[in-house]
């Protein structure tokens, strides 16, 4: 995949843990070295519910948070809090508001992505909804939220997430999250090794290995290259 420099690109679905505690993390270790001006992360989507052909099931959600949570507590988190019937069903609608957003810039875009994660993951907020997505976009300094709302309403962004997973099948993305850095090298769920006790909505995910600093080499690789 041709990365171009100064930015790092990131496949993830914004319903993924285990991806918003990695957002969280790039954009920590960015911050501690010294490197927002230099590097600025590209967010694609990785839909499951395409690739798994059903909605993201809450039960299983439910069982990765205590896990991911105690990873990562200071990403933002709680098991969902609101009614039941509540829970997105689908993410489509929030990874568009992601690419549209990339209209406004790539950071822009990143600050939606990472702000949509902490409405979900923290808030038990149904990103599913377009008043949800479109209050959350007025929470973003810096983002034009009328402006994306225009380009929502008219469906502009809504092919580029299909277009990306091809692009996802042909580059062998193996799953939430998997980071892509202009050197051609490539980081699934980085630094995290698990396994899953029992079955898929009734086991819980087990974490045998998590290095963290695995993300202090990650950006300083792609930081190598140069800024964009």
């Amino acid at each position: 995949m041709e990365v171009a420099p100064g930015t790092v690109v990131l496949f993830a679905d914004v319903s993924c843990p285990w991806a918003h505690a990695a957002v969280y993390r790039w954009r920590a270790t960015r911050a501690r070295l010294g490197l927002t001006g230099d590097l600025v992360l590209d967010v694609r989507a990785f839909p499951l519910e395409l690739i798994n052909e059903q909605s993201t099931p809450r039960r299983t959600v439910d069982a990765e948070i205590p896990v991911v949570g105690a990873m990562e507590p200071e990403a933002g988190w709680q098991v969902w809090q609101g009614p039941s019937d509540d829970w997105p069903v689908t993410t489509l609608p929030a990874l568009e508001a992601v690419y549209a957003a990339k209209r406004q810039g790539l950071e822009a875009s990143a600050d939606l992505d990472r702000a949509l994660r902490l409405a979900l993951f923290r808030d038990s907020r149904n990103i599913s909804m377009h008043h949800e997505i479109i209050e959350v976009a007025a929470s973003v300094s810096g983002l034009d939220a009328d402006a994306l709302a225009d380009l929502l309403e008219r469906g502009e962004a809504k092919s580029e997430i299909f277009d990306d997973l091809e692009v996802a099948k042909e580059n062998q993305v193996r799953g939430s999250p998997h980071f892509f850095l202009p050197d051609g090298t490539d980081e699934h769920n980085p630094g995290v090794t698990l396994s899953w006790e029992g079955e898929h909505e009734k086991g819980f995910p087990v974490v045998s290995n998590d290095e963290v600093s695995i993300y202090d080499s990650l950006l300083e690789r792609a930081a190598r290259t140069g800024p964009t």
